[in-house]
């Protein structure tokens, strides 16, 4: 008995991280969807938008944010699946429609909207050029991914996977450190920072260090540990 419960404790302890990730992303998944409900009016002086009135107007910008705002969810659930080893291997069939789903609505929905989004973002060019850059990193590596996988090449395909799912993860680091900002500023740590500056800090903050994170697990080995057990 001794024995089994010490072996039972140590595979969900090797597990933590995995169980970790997949409740933040579940639990922001659950936020984002509630944020997106009151849009499902398309009225234009509903939370975020009333900010937008001046782009609003602007049918491609409009669409856009709905395109975006709509299959956010969606594509932050879905992406996170294509690094459940219990799916890739045991069910390889789901893991691919899942797999294109998530690069065809990042490649000719969601990243569309969020151009759109960007060239009219909020911080002057520091932060349009953040949204931006960020968008066009997510369709050179959500279309590598598509590339590779195409090619059969594996390794280059959850590499790039990884680094797309980096920036898709910048909706969740993006809120934790509007939140982190938000608790610094009212206790006076961050006392004469200007909105405008604390906004073009977040929009950076939000990917960088995620594809800064990205990178070293891949440098590290990250993914041939993933594969350790099966050929690439």
């Amino acid at each position: 008995m001794g024995s089994k419960k010490k072996k039972d404790f140590s595979y969900y302890l090797k597990r933590l991280p995995a169980i970790l990730f997949s409740g933040v992303v579940i639990f922001f998944s659950y936020k984002m969807a509630l944020l997106s409900i009151p849009y499902l009016e398309m009225k234009h002086d509903v939370e975020f938008l009333r900010t937008k009135g001046q782009v609003y107007h602007l049918d491609y910008w409009r669409i856009g944010f709905y395109a975006h705002v709509f299959t956010s969810v969606f594509v932050l659930l879905a992406g996170a699946t294509q690094f459940t080893r219990f799916i890739v291997f045991r069910y390889p069939r789901i893991h691919r429609y899942i797999g294109y789903s998530y690069i065809w609505l990042v490649l000719f929905v969601s990243g569309p909207g969020a151009l759109a989004m960007a060239f009219h973002a909020f911080g002057g060019l520091p932060a349009k050029a953040s949204f931006v850059l960020q968008t066009v990193m997510w369709f050179i590596f959500t279309g590598g991914a598509w590339y590779y996988a195409m090619k059969k090449k594996w390794t280059n395909h959850a590499e790039c996977m990884l680094l797309s799912y980096s920036l898709t993860f910048a909706a969740v680091t993006l809120r934790l450190i509007k939140y982190l900002f938000g608790i610094l500023i009212t206790n006076g740590y961050l006392k004469g920072l200007k909105p405008i500056d604390n906004y073009i800090t977040v929009a950076w903050l939000s990917w960088v260090p995620n594809m800064i994170i990205a990178a070293l697990l891949i440098h590290f080995g990250f993914i041939r540990w993933y594969f350790r057990k099966k050929a690439v």
